[in-house]
């Protein structure tokens, strides 16, 4: 159910041409921005922890999960943002796992709320199925057409 409840918060965002990943980082928190859920310097906090630990965001191959540590800077509330690039983006340009098409961008204001949300979305990307149907999604409806797919996991 986590799929449709990107879907019906408009939590999700599909970005056309190449971009670095501190852009895509800024894109893929703006339907949480757009609602209040973190403001803008939320994204900056993202980038802050990327450039000090790496790209630890990248959890599995080409899937990332921006994120922060609960209560940062910016946020506001607590959800996950869903976002595609139709032009992968480059976390490291050598190793070819880490060109990320998918975003899942958490915020949250508690760490209980965090991991709660965490769990969910691993719970999402065990199945190999709903995984490769996100890295090809085009459109915002595919995201419940995915949820239904995923069943109680989602």
């Amino acid at each position: 159910m986590l799929l449709k409840e990107i879907y019906d918060r408009k939590h999700y965002a599909f970005t056309k041409g190449p971009m670095d990943w501190r852009e895509a980082i800024r894109e893929s928190c703006k339907p949480l921005e757009a609602d209040g859920t973190c403001d803008e310097r939320y994204a900056e906090e993202i980038i802050a922890c990327v450039e000090k630990h790496g790209p630890y965001i990248v959890i599995i191959p080409h899937v990332a999960m921006p994120h922060s540590t609960e209560g940062a800077v910016g946020a506001h509330k607590t959800a996950i943002g869903f976002m595609h690039c139709d032009t992968p983006v480059s976390f490291d340009d050598d190793d070819p796992d880490k060109q990320v098409q998918t975003f899942f961008t958490l915020c949250a204001t508690d760490s209980n709320a965090h991991l709660a949300n965490m769990q969910r979305l691993v719970a999402v990307l065990m199945n190999d199925e709903v995984v490769e149907q996100l890295k090809a999604i085009q459109t915002p409806e595919q995201l419940l057409e995915i949820d239904a797919l995923a069943g109680d996991n989602a």
